[in-house]
């Protein structure tokens, strides 16, 4: 039977208890209870190195959102050689949840991003690197917000930003009803794949479905429907963030796929936040799950965003990942089109990055 043990943290004055077990691939996975509700984070890697903290997409977790391209060996090379990976999961979406009653009240986006801040406080971590995809990407851009003298750095997948506009507000409500009527439903499991994916993967009556695509259709079957529902009404009351991206200092490296529904947010976001630390990377013919539908076209992104850092892949230089982050520059040249890579259109900055 896998190990297992309690210990208790401390967080801002408050009592925070935990319960340790050991998951696949040597990470562990620990259940904090904090002042803004139960939390599941998954640890990957060395504590001693800096910490990178994921948050997924609704209705996934760290293995069907960031698997793919944590899979690849040239981003599992970069990222463990250089980071201890934090996974949190949104309330009652990591594996084996128990359903969350409907009765309790969904917790809010601040309360989410407060959640964060509570686990960085029981795992002893200072400042630290955010990966995240869209509603993920939105929890983590509000903690960075809050918490500015705590990221270092923002890595954002189809980034959501802005207060849902009439029309996803209306669609989120008829996908709420139908979570809690019917739990995960066919109507509701496609709505999700067209969410994250772009057609071209999705498959028709000519093309089956990719495989990606077909594990996360049987992950969502096993998710609790209501957990999800709660994570819905969560995201469906979200503000806009435009005001608060301005005052941003940390780098930003931003991600979309072309045909993501979440396209013209990412573009909004780079367009508002501090035009010397931001780009943003189009990725073509891929939906909003850029990190399982085209995982590969995110890392040489990456590694040089990863550069400004002191940070590298273990082949190029013998670094210290184990010392303090301290940014340093990206050479605008660095993210020139033509260091990207064929699947990549051209990189949009609104201006150069400091040098």
């Amino acid at each position: 039977p896998p190990a297992s043990r309690t210990a208790m943290g401390d967080s801002g004055g408050s009592v925070v208890s935990v319960d340790v077990e050991r998951i696949s691939l040597g990470g562990k996975e620990h259940h904090i209870q904090t002042n803004h509700g139960s939390v599941s984070v998954a640890v990957y890697g060395d504590h001693d190195k800096p910490a990178l903290v994921t948050y997924p997409d609704v209705a996934l977790n760290h293995m069907s959102c960031f698997q793919g391209l944590l899979f690849c060996p040239e981003a599992a090379s970069l990222l463990l050689h250089n980071f201890c990976i934090y996974h949190i999961s949104p309330p009652g979406h990591e594996l084996g949840a128990a359903p969350i009653s409907p009765k309790r009240p969904a917790p809010s986006v601040d309360d989410l991003a407060d959640q964060v801040a509570d686990v960085l406080d029981f795992f002893g971590l200072g400042s630290v690197m955010c990966l995240g995809a869209t509603a993920g990407a939105y929890i983590l851009t509000l903690f960075a917000a809050k918490y500015r003298e705590r990221v270092l750095g923002l890595v954002l997948v189809s980034p959501l930003c802005r207060a849902p506009t009439w029309t996803e507000w209306l669609y989120s409500k008829v996908e709420s009803n139908l979570l809690y009527y019917y739990g995960m439903c066919g109507l509701v499991k496609e709505s999700l794949l067209q969410r994250f994916f772009s057609k071209e993967v999705r498959g028709c009556s000519e093309s089956p479905e990719s495989d990606i695509v077909q594990a996360c259709r049987s992950l969502l079957d096993q998710r609790q429907s209501m957990n999800v529902w709660q994570f819905v009404q969560t995201m469906n009351g979200r503000y806009d963030l435009t005001e608060e991206l301005k005052q941003l200092q940390c780098r930003t490296l931003i991600f979309v796929g072309e045909n993501s529904q979440f396209h013209a947010e990412a573009v909004h976001m780079t367009a508002k936040l501090d035009r010397r630390y931001c780009a943003l990377v189009e990725v073509q013919a891929c939906g909003s799950l850029v990190t399982e539908e085209q995982p590969h076209a995110m890392l040489i992104p990456m590694e040089y965003f990863f550069m400004g850092y002191g940070l590298y892949k273990p082949s190029q230089l013998d670094c210290s990942p184990r010392s303090p982050l301290s940014p340093s520059c990206i050479s605008p040249e660095l993210l020139s089109p033509e260091s990207m890579g064929v699947k990549l259109k051209p990189i949009k900055t609104r201006a150069r990055l400091q040098v």
